[in-house]
């Protein structure tokens, strides 16, 4: 089994993250107890430009869950369909040889699902399978390409396609003043991904995927996700989120090397979700990683923000098409999320 592409797709409507912060101290200055302690959030979260389905001044016509999304729906699409050429393109595969489609979100849902508008959209295959998964939020890049893997197993002489689309900005609470909402006000952005996983028999480049592994962390519920009213998706994101970084992930990452006869020190890149500085931080001092190993997460939260499931999958395309190790070097790939849990795979080039 094989990576055979990753590819990224982004809005059309680029803003500095000065420009956001702006219009937001617009929105909420008059409202925050210390309108500093924005700047001070924004300022945190290690985000030079971000990129919105639409352009900025649509945002005050929404006024209710259902039109934001519509507008998820409409956007979605496009960018899958945008993301998923590019990757079909790289990879040199036909869309033909698609078996099955993986689509993730968690930031808007629709029935028929997206996948399925993108079998349309795109004329994919009528007999492919279609799995639609919502609900697995930041953990979902790196979850998906393993279900995926999953299924190329047992269908050695297909692909597989994962379709991740996230749209955080039509989930923002406008009238929301807690921290957790300040925080993602700065720290989330718009954009699409999509992968595409070979069989052994499939012809194609790219890391072969060795192993996975899935990790839950039972109790932790309320570390990491969605509280869903009349009113939409409101953010739940705990400060505890960096501990339980810390506290889980090296004795996970070690347990699942060891069982590979694989120790840290044998992995000579990481695809790492990029979270935020914090989790960033967190990350780098659980596994002992060295200045430079987490380059390509850094990059891209400067580049977009933390994209949700996008983001791991935005880190995976930057190291195969400009950071790619040589022949023979292992990789790790790790994502975490809502759960709260963590998604490990092991690649070799």
């Amino acid at each position: 089994m094989r990576i055979a592409s990753a590819s990224g797709a982004l809005p059309d409507h680029q803003y500095d993250q000065r420009a956001l912060l702006a219009a937001l101290r617009d929105h909420w200055g008059p409202k925050l107890d210390n309108p500093l302690f924005l700047d001070r959030l924004h300022a945190r979260v290690g985000v030079d430009t971000r990129y919105l389905a639409l352009p900025m001044a649509d945002y005050y016509g929404i006024e209710t869950w259902g039109q934001a999304n519509n507008h998820w729906i409409e956007a979605a699409v496009d960018l899958g369909e945008r993301a998923l050429n590019s990757a079909l393109e790289q990879a040199g595969i036909a869309k033909e040889r698609l078996g099955a489609i993986f689509f993730v979100s968690v930031t808007g849902i629709c029935s028929p699902s997206i996948d399925a508008r993108l079998v349309n959209r795109m004329n994919l295959p009528a007999r492919i399978k279609r799995v639609p998964i919502f609900g697995l939020g930041c953990v979902a890049g790196a979850a998906g390409i393993a279900r995926a893997a999953d299924y190329v197993r047992a269908y050695p002489d297909e692909a597989a396609a994962l379709v991740s689309v996230e749209l955080c900005s039509l989930t923002l609470q406008r009238e929301d003043l807690s921290i957790a909402n300040l925080i993602s006000s700065g720290l989330f952005g718009d954009g699409a991904a999509a992968a595409l996983v070979a069989g052994q028999n499939v012809e194609c480049d790219g890391p072969r995927i060795l192993a996975t592994r899935s990790v839950f962390y039972p109790g932790t519920e309320d570390v990491m996700g969605w509280d869903i009213s009349e009113k939409g998706f409101r953010i739940v994101l705990s400060r505890e989120v960096p501990v339980v970084v810390e506290k889980n992930l090296a004795g996970d990452v070690d347990a699942f090397l060891r069982d590979h006869g694989l120790t840290r020190g044998g992995i000579g890149s990481w695809i790492l979700h990029t979270g935020g500085p914090r989790v960033l931080e967190a990350t780098s001092a659980a596994l002992g990683l060295k200045n430079g190993d987490l380059d390509a997460s850094w990059h891209c939260l400067r580049r977009t923000g933390n994209l949700s499931s996008a983001s791991v999958l935005f880190v995976l395309e930057e190291v195969m098409r400009r950071r790619r190790p040589a022949p023979g070097v292992y990789s790790v790939m790790a994502a975490m999320g809502p759960g709260f849990c963590s998604e490990l795979l092991l690649l070799k080039w």
